[in-house]
């Protein structure tokens, strides 16, 4: 079944403009270009065919970002593999696979893909006094700038690390080093980040010694969003009553509050991290070998924290599941992520047919250079991953990280591959003179698919 253009919706505006195309996985078919904000795709029964049946209507949300899927077919569609109903909505996101149809076998799968919007730049030219852009700890400009709530004052992540840890030993609340006011939360500025290395820029005499950093960087302990508890709470020896008050659950915000689980409870002085995948918080922990961060990005993920301490999830506590985040070695993977080979689904189907022909499956290639990666027989420079020395097999690591590693992988996978293993069209292909970081094989399907960019670019800043 293929997809089609049908109509556009009469309340909804129309231009020339191209903002998101469903991009079919079979490179005979073509593009559906989404062209008005509400638009009914439509399936065509034969190619010559003028019957056509309403198939799902596309509607572009507000932040201009994802868009919503109506389907209107009497058939059940799939979208990331979840069933979507008759009239039933679905939010889907620039990635999102869709199937028109019930099951995968037999029906042509789609990619919705959102067109790149010309920006345009506005450049403002902001005056800051160095004075303003210092740690009142070190008094130096700020290094891997933190800032505390509800003050919102700013320090350097290992001044201010080694603050809350003295503080911890010593008082039953936090104060802010400058103001005195009790610090409830603490987290990692990514905005003055980009002011600190400006102030720097302009001004290399403030810039610290090697050493000094070096010594910031080990005393600095904030990875993510802290929330830090002041005040004294009593200890539960029984597991939370469903009938506790919303406020009574307010004060024991994750299941270790009050109540001890695996010879562990919160107290006064416990400082909670929020899972970025559930939004349940969790006790910031660095005395057990269970890790609360993806290594990759940095982030924190719950799920492996309270599987090792054998909570599950409650009415009360959001605890996300264990499938989130865990080693890499546990992780499987069925498809080649949307984000191999730069998006360049021509190259993604060129390596899909590679392995194919091997006659293995891309779990046992994956598996293979997971194996060298171990050994350390692959180049890391370019693994799109925080901390990617560290990481091997027994790295945890979130979904998201987990298929840009694989992206890495297949990268390392293709151009190790000789030519006369490539399909003959693919193999006749000229290298494209600026590889992987080719901006050109993004908005024209004609160069992506004629030239080769799984390659080391020749020309340009990545050459």
């Amino acid at each position: 079944m293929e997809f089609g253009e049908c109509s556009s919706g009469s309340n909804s505006s129309s231009s020339n403009e191209v903002w998101a195309k469903l991009v079919p996985s079979d490179s005979r078919y073509s593009d559906v270009e989404i062209r008005s904000n509400e638009m009914v795709i439509c399936s065509e029964i034969t190619s010559s065919s003028l019957e056509k049946h309403e198939l799902c209507k596309i509607t572009r949300n507000s932040d201009q970002s994802s868009a919503m899927m109506q389907n209107k077919s009497s058939n059940t569609i799939l979208v990331d593999e979840a069933t979507v109903q008759n009239e039933d909505d679905v939010v889907i996101n620039c990635g999102s696979e869709i199937i028109p149809g019930p099951a995968r076998e037999g029906y042509l799968s789609y990619r919705f893909k959102l067109m790149p919007r010309e920006s345009f730049t506005r450049w403002l030219k902001v005056s800051i006094d160095a004075e303003h852009a210092k740690c009142s700890i070190c008094l130096s400009v700020w290094h891997d700038v933190v800032t505390v709530a509800p003050c919102l004052h700013n320090f350097c992540n290992g001044c201010f690390s080694e603050w809350l840890r003295r503080s911890q030993e010593r008082h039953a609340s936090v104060l802010c080093p400058q103001c005195r006011a009790v610090v409830q939360f603490v987290g990692r500025n990514h905005f003055l980040h980009s002011i600190e290395e400006d102030v720097l820029q302009a001004d290399s005499s403030l810039k610290r010694s090697d050493e000094e950093i070096i010594l910031l960087d080990s005393y600095a302990s904030i990875k993510s969003n802290l929330i830090i508890q002041t005040g004294k709470k009593r200890r539960r020896k029984r597991p939370h009553s469903i009938l506790d008050t919303e406020n009574e659950v307010a004060d024991f915000p994750c299941p270790q509050c009050g109540t001890e689980y695996s010879g562990f409870y919160c107290n006064q002085n416990t400082i909670h991290v929020q899972c970025q995948a559930c939004g349940g918080m969790m006790p910031s922990r660095a005395d057990i070998g269970v890790p609360q961060h993806c290594l990759g990005c940095d982030r924190v993920f719950c799920g492996a924290y309270w599987h090792a301490q054998g909570v599950s999830s409650s009415d009360t506590h959001s605890i996300c599941s264990h499938e989130n985040f865990k080693p890499i070695s546990e992780h499987a993977v069925s498809r080649i992520p949307f984000l191999a080979h730069e998006k360049n689904r021509h190259e993604q189907d060129i390596t899909e047919m590679c392995i194919g022909q091997m006659g293995k499956t891309l779990q046992d290639v994956i598996s293979d250079w997971i194996g060298k990666l171990n050994n350390r027989e692959i180049d890391r420079t370019r693994m799109p991953l925080n901390h990617a020395e560290m990481i091997t097999v027994g790295t945890h690591v979130c979904n998201d990280c987990y298929d840009k590693l694989i992206s890495f992988l297949l990268y390392w996978f293709r151009i190790s591959l000789p030519k006369y293993l490539l399909p003959p069209e693919a193999a006749n292909r000229e290298d494209c003179w600026y590889g992987y970081a080719c901006r050109t094989q993004h908005h024209n399907e004609d160069h992506a698919r004629k030239r080769n960019h799984v390659c080391r670019p020749t020309r340009g800043n990545h050459a």
